[in-house]
C-alpha cells in the first residue's frame, strides 16, 4: 500500500476508535438514585452494597460508571428532586410512582418492582380497636400525606369500610414525618402523634414499647401481598442511556436472586448499611416471613392506581400496569 493510502488508512482507524469511543461516553458516566429507610429498600441496599450497577454498566462497554446513592427520608421530597434534575432516579413508594406518571403526562415510569412487604399501622391510644375508632384528635404518622403507600393503603381500607365516599376520611388524621421519626415520637409517648403506618422493622422496636399495638396490616387490606416500593424515572434519562438502563435493570435482577438465596447474607448487608437496631436473627427471619416478597414484578399496581384515581390524586387510570413501566420490564410477569 502507498505510503499517502496508507496515512489515509490509519487516519480513518484513528477517527472510528474516536467515534466507538464517543459513543461509549454518549451515555451518562454518573448515576445518582435516591432510596428510604426500611425493609422495603433492601433490594437496591443489595445493589449499592454489591455495586452491582457499576458490574453490569462495565459489562456492556460503559466503563466505570459512578452511582451516587442519596438517602432521603420523604417519598414527596425525593420526587421533587427527580423533577427539579438533582437525581435521575427515585426508590419510593408506588403511589409517588403513579403521581408523577401521571402529573407528567407518563413521562416517568418505572424501571422496575422493588419489593412487597407488609406495612402495619400502630397505635398507642387504648380506645382504638380498629381504624374505624380514629378521630379528629389521632395523628396517624406516613412519610407524605395523601400520596404515600401508607395514605393510599389507608384510603383502601376506608374505602372498604365507608364506600367511594369514605376514601379520604382519614387524610385530616394525617402528618408527615420520616420513619425514624415517627418511631420516637410515638415510642416516647409525648406530642400529637399516637400512631404509625410504618414499615419493617420499625414495628419490632414499636410493639415493645408497653400500650403499643397493631391494629391494620396492608396485606390484609390488600388481599395478598402487595409491591409497595419502585424504582422510577423519566423517559428522557431512559431514552438517552439505553445500556445504563439495561444495567440498571440487571442489577436489580442479580440482587433480587441474591436475597431469594442467601436471605441471611442479604440481612447482614442491609445492618451493615442501616444500623438499624434490630438482630440479625429477627432481620432474617422477617425477611424469610410470608408477604415479603422482593422482585421486579409489580403486583397489584392496579389496585393503588383505582384508589388514586377515584380520589383525583391522579388524573389518568392506566389500563395496565406497563403502562406505568419502561418497556424493558413488560416480560415480567407483573399485574
Amino acid at each position: 500500500m502507498p505510503v499517502p493510502a496508507m496515512k489515509l488508512w490509519h487516519a480513518a482507524l484513528v477517527l472510528v476508535a474516536c467515534a466507538m469511543a464517543a459513543t461509549a461516553r454518549a451515555e451518562v458516566s454518573e448515576v445518582r438514585i435516591s432510596k428510604q429507610y426500611g425493609l422495603p429498600y433492601l433490594t437496591v441496599v443489595i445493589v449499592e452494597q454489591q455495586r452491582l450497577i457499576e458490574k453490569h454498566a462495565k459489562a456492556m462497554g460503559l466503563g466505570d460508571v459512578k452511582v451516587s446513592w442519596v438517602t432521603i427520608g420523604s417519598g414527596g421530597t425525593s420526587t421533587d428532586s427527580l423533577l427539579a434534575g438533582n437525581i435521575d432516579f427515585v426508590t419510593s413508594g408506588v403511589s409517588n410512582m403513579m403521581l408523577l406518571w401521571s402529573r407528567t403526562g407518563e413521562q416517568v415510569k418505572s424501571l422496575s418492582a422493588v419489593a412487597a412487604v407488609p406495612l402495619m399501622l400502630v397505635t398507642r391510644n387504648p380506645n382504638i380497636k380498629t381504624i374505624a375508632d380514629f378521630t379528629e384528635k389521632d395523628k396517624i404518622a406516613v412519610p407524605t400525606i395523601r400520596v404515600s403507600m401508607q395514605s393510599t393503603i389507608l384510603g383502601i381500607a376506608a374505602g372498604q369500610l365507608y364506600g367511594d365516599a369514605g376514601r379520604t376520611k382519614f387524610d385530616p388524621y394525617t402528618v408527615a414525618m420520616s420513619h425514624p421519626d415517627a418511631t420516637v415520637a410515638l415510642m416516647s409517648g409525648g406530642g400529637e402523634v399516637n400512631s404509625h403506618f410504618s414499615v419493617p422493622a420499625e414495628p419490632k422496636h414499636e410493639l415493645k414499647t408497653p400500650g403499643v399495638r397493631a391494629i391494620l396490616n396492608s396485606t390484609d387490606v390488600m388481599g395478598g401481598p402487595a409491591t409497595i416500593t419502585f424504582i422510577f424515572g423519566t423517559t428522557k434519562f431512559h431514552d438517552a442511556n439505553p445500556k445504563t438502563i439495561a444495567a440498571m435493570f440487571a442489577a436489580m435482577g442479580e440482587a433480587e436472586d441474591f436475597i431469594a438465596k442467601n436471605k441471611r447474607a442479604a440481612a447482614e448487608l442491609y445492618l451493615k448499611a442501616t444500623k438499624e437496631k434490630i438482630t440479625l436473627d429477627e432481620l432474617t427471619a422477617l425477611i424469610e416471613s410470608p408477604g415479603f416478597i422482593f422482585s421486579r414484578a409489580p403486583n397489584g399496581t392496579l389496585k393503588y392506581a383505582e384508589q388514586m384515581f377515584k380520589t383525583g390524586a391522579i388524573k389518568t387510570r392506566p389500563a395496565s400496569w406497563k403502562d406505568a413501566f419502561f418497556p424493558i420490564a413488560h416480560g415480567l410477569p407483573g399485574n
